[in-house]
């Protein structure tokens, strides 16, 4: 494939890994490596987390709960990207990894369990803030012990990274201090805008602190590995936007399977396909030509940044907002006393139903023009039309409302990949001929080795 035949060796450029790290519990990775078990597990932990913050925020369905919600996911994100940059790295299964991934996966566990106990604590157990801020506290310095640990050779990044620790301690204390102090020196909705301030500067220390990337010694190491990663991600949250569709409450078991419940898992489905195909169809293989195709270590490190640890953040939430829409959704047409198209779905369920939608797509519109330096002009029509739909399905019952939800984002999806025919096409074939040559040398290398 041209231009790939011999990517640049970025990991000999960058003094993070040595060359044997292997002999001191951590392997270095490689410009071809891909994800390994030990991610993917911990990737589990995310499917759990995604489904408490969705049960949680749908228990409080208002603004601060909805902001809560975002808040909360933004810091979830910010402990995965920490780990996708270190399996990027090192490899995650080898050496002494394991044992402190196994950690970091316990206490990111705990951290999803903790996570409606977050903002405010239940009496008759742990308090629930503190318990949250010491798992993220956890998550962080695990995943900061490992780039210490890469980086002890070299005393420059060595130094950096320690500041670059800094963060980590800072927002934990912020975290915690929102869960102690408000509530002693305010009452009522003081309280409640004490505390979201806190988590927001919590959220500003970390995210703040990811801009400064230049000397830490950091650079994608494998391309492949970091969209890899990240596309995992995407299929995560649109999982926990089926699961949500089909995990009722516990009720639904009871009622009978009708019409109206068929109907809904269907259009359902349509919804997260049309939202599969905008981002894996083309764009999420023509974000990683263009990784690729970067060849400076810091140019590449900024542009990974960017487009992946920043901008699929509000892809992530475009999707756990649709989610959170059609939470309940189904067991409302099982039961017997709905009417047979359902009832307009509340103000909240609506606005985060095509909220989400119209968020994802904003998202993808901006990584298109960022990455493939393309305008999407019919998603823009899309997000459009989703907005002047609102109004419109606020009024109609909620089968038809979500039904005109998976109509708009099909015809946005269609014609936007109709107008990137050409383009789809290149970069659908390059991504063709790549997967060829990668089997033509493992068949190759196990025919001789094996």
């Amino acid at each position: 494939m041209p231009g790939m035949r011999h990517p640049p060796q970025l990991g000999c450029q960058t003094p993070l890994v040595g060359q044997d790290s292997g002999t001191r519990g951590v392997r270095r990775s490689a410009p071809g490596s891909r994800a390994t078990p030990l991610e993917l597990f911990y990737d589990l932990v995310f499917v759990f987390a995604f489904l408490h913050v969705t049960t949680a925020t749908a228990g409080n369905p208002t603004a601060r709960g909805l902001v809560q919600c975002l808040v909360l996911l933004a810091l979830l994100w910010w402990c995965w990207s920490g780990f996708a940059l270190l399996g990027n790295l090192i490899r995650t299964d080898q050496g002494i990894v394991p044992a402190v991934g196994f950690v970091t996966i316990a206490a990111a566990f705990v951290l999803a369990l903790s996570l409606p106990k977050a903002f405010v604590d239940r009496p008759g157990g742990l308090f629930g803030p503190l318990v949250f801020a010491t798992c993220y506290f956890l998550v962080r310095v695990s995943e900061i012990v490992i780039f210490l640990w890469i980086g002890r050779r070299n005393r420059d990044v060595r130094q950096r990274w320690r500041v670059l620790a800094l963060p980590a301690v800072v927002a934990t204390a912020l975290i915690v201090v929102a869960g102690l102090l408000p509530q002693r020196l305010f009452d009522g909705t003081a309280e409640s805008v004490a505390r979201l301030l806190c988590w927001l500067a919590a959220l500003g220390v970390e995210y703040g602190a990811g801009l400064t990337l230049r000397g830490t010694g950091w650079t994608v190491l494998s391309a492949g590995h970091w969209a890899e990663r990240h596309g995992q991600i995407v299929l995560i949250a649109l999982g926990e936007a089926i699961i949500a569709l089909g995990f009722s409450p516990s009720e639904t078991v009871g009622l009978p399977l009708t019409w109206p419940v068929l109907i809904a898992a269907v259009l359902g489905i349509a919804v997260a396909a049309a939202m599969w195909w905008a981002y894996f169809d083309t764009l999420a293989l023509g974000m990683e030509q263009t990784l690729h195709r970067t060849r400076d270590p810091d140019a590449r490190a900024i542009l990974a940044r960017n487009a992946y640890s920043y901008l699929h953040l509000p892809v992530i939430a475009g999707v756990i907002l649709f989610a959170l829409g059609l939470k309940g959704l189904i067991h409302e047409g099982a039961d017997p006393t709905t009417p047979s198209w359902g009832v307009p779905l509340p103000n909240f369920d609506l606005l985060a139903l095509y909220g989400g939608v119209a968020l994802y797509l904003l998202a993808l519109i901006v990584l298109g023009r960022r990455m493939l330096g393309a305008p999407r002009w019919p998603t823009i029509g899309g997000i459009l039309l989703l907005i002047a739909l609102v109004p419109v399905a606020g009024t109609l019952p909620e089968l038809i409302a979500l039904a005109m939800l998976a109509l708009a984002a099909a015809v946005a999806v269609a014609a936007q990949t109709v107008v990137d025919s050409r383009r789809r096409a290149g970069v659908r074939q390059m991504a063709l001929e790549e997967q060829f040559a990668a089997e033509e040398e493992q068949t190759r290398w196990r025919g001789h080795h094996l």
